[in-house]
């Protein structure tokens, strides 16, 4: 393992009653050695953009309506649900606040931007945080002009699941970092070491997802958290690193910082 591995913590990282996508669970993971922050971001139906992974408010809120069917002050109103299902003080928040309160201190990838794009990049940029975020969006026509046309001077990475279908790197007329690369089997196309050398020669990075968000959506091939965490590390993100992956997107990120850690310079104290 050559290249530095970069830990992007999955939501934060949230446990007890800290819920994930929240401040609370931002401060957790920068605290873990977390790298990069990862969150999700829902519109509201009067355009407020809020910190929520859309269509998971039954799970995470105990309801049944969307934020995007809800003004800004209903939102402002609700109230996340803990591991036990039980309510926390701590609400859903307006992305504005989130940002500026991270604006210098880490890398952050805000997920879900292909539904606000024009409101997301315009946020991004009032900020002065051009250099700081990272967007994501697999590379359909639609989803790069999008990007093309809102967000040409933020970092962009394009989600390849199995092939490559992009081709020729970059993507587009666009700030290309790298990509997104999900694959259910390691003889996936875009999980060869070839597939990686040439993203890496090109000087671009290659961001895997250890989550398991489902465990009927395969990631990365089952080198996941589960594994790594639970049993077998060198299984999991040890596969992963050898591999040549520059960013590794987990729900552990002190455990993974520590097991990269340990594999650099011995055991860790």
């Amino acid at each position: 393992m050559n290249r530095p591995v970069l830990i992007a913590a999955h939501r934060g990282a949230g446990g007890g009653n800290i819920p994930l996508n929240t401040t609370p669970a931002f401060e957790c993971a920068l605290s873990q050695r977390a790298d990069i922050l990862e969150m999700d971001v829902s519109r509201s139906r009067d355009g407020r953009l809020f910190v929520f992974h859309p269509e998971m408010e039954p799970v995470f809120l105990g309801i049944d309506r969307l934020i995007s069917e809800m003004d800004a002050r209903e939102v402002e109103k609700l109230r996340y649900l803990n591991y036990d299902h039980t309510p926390t003080p701590y609400g859903v928040e307006s992305l504005e606040p989130v940002l500026e309160n991270l604006r210098g201190r880490c890398r952050i990838n805000l997920d879900k931007f292909w539904t606000a794009p024009r409101e997301i990049a315009a946020l991004v940029r009032r900020l002065g945080m051009q250099d700081q975020v990272i967007i994501k969006a697999e590379p359909t026509p639609d989803a790069l002009r999008d990007v093309e046309a809102y967000a040409p001077d933020l970092p962009f990475l394009a989600i390849l699941r199995e092939k490559n279908r992009l081709g020729r790197f970059p993507a587009g007329r666009c700030r290309f970092l790298g990509a997104e690369l999900c694959f259910a089997t390691e003889d996936a196309e875009i999980a060869q070491p070839a597939f990686l050398d040439a993203l890496h020669e090109a000087g671009y990075l290659a961001w895997v997802n250890a989550i398991v968000y489902d465990s009927r959506v395969v990631l990365a091939a089952g080198h996941n958290d589960d594994v790594s965490a639970s049993s077998h590390p060198e299984a999991g993100w040890g596969w992963l690193a050898d591999r040549g992956f520059d960013i590794i997107q987990t729900d552990f990120p002190l455990m993974l910082h520590r097991f990269l850690r340990h594999r650099k310079s011995g055991p860790c104290v």
